[in-house]
């Protein structure tokens, strides 16, 4: 073992007490990874998750049957990920579209927007982040539901 490879091995002291605390967190807040920094120092826990289950994140959970017609009406839309009207998650969190239990959304589907309006709020680790319209417009489409569990770069809604 070299000098510099030994320093490097003495230089990296592991929390095993925060690595298990940031596991526990994962746990509790259904996220995927997280990751701390102090200092130099950087942790990133992580957990598997096959890109199947990823997939379902995006899919409604039990979708009615849907009517021919409907299908028709539905198919020429673009996915909600690649429509240029679609608004992504800045972050891995749970997802609100109230302020509070209990309250009315900020917005509801159908409704004028102006940019920097409030459309929901992302809650990771304990802060609750708002998630405004980036442009005004129609917001047409909700992608997702009250206090679902959203990740990084998820499409949330779509305003044309």
């Amino acid at each position: 073992m070299t000098d510099s490879t030994a320093k490097g091995a003495a230089a990296m002291q592991i929390d095993a007490d925060l690595v298990q605390q940031l596991a526990e967190l994962l746990d509790t807040t259904q996220l995927t990874e997280i990751e701390v920094q102090d200092g130099d120092r950087r942790i990133r826990v992580a957990r598997n998750v096959t890109i199947a289950a990823q997939q379902a994140a995006y899919a409604p959970a039990a979708a009615p049957a849907v009517q021919p017609a409907q299908a028709a009406a539905e198919a020429p839309q673009a996915a909600p990920e690649n429509h240029p009207g679609a608004v992504k998650s800045p972050m891995v969190g749970t997802a609100y579209l109230a302020a509070e239990p209990g309250a009315p959304q900020f917005v509801n589907e159908g409704q004028e927007v102006k940019a920097g309006d409030t459309v929901m709020i992302v809650e990771a680790m304990k802060v609750m982040n708002p998630i405004t319209a980036p442009r005004a417009g129609r917001l047409t489409r909700l992608l997702i539901e009250n206090a679902q569990p959203v990740e990084f770069d998820q499409p949330l809604f779509i305003i044309e």
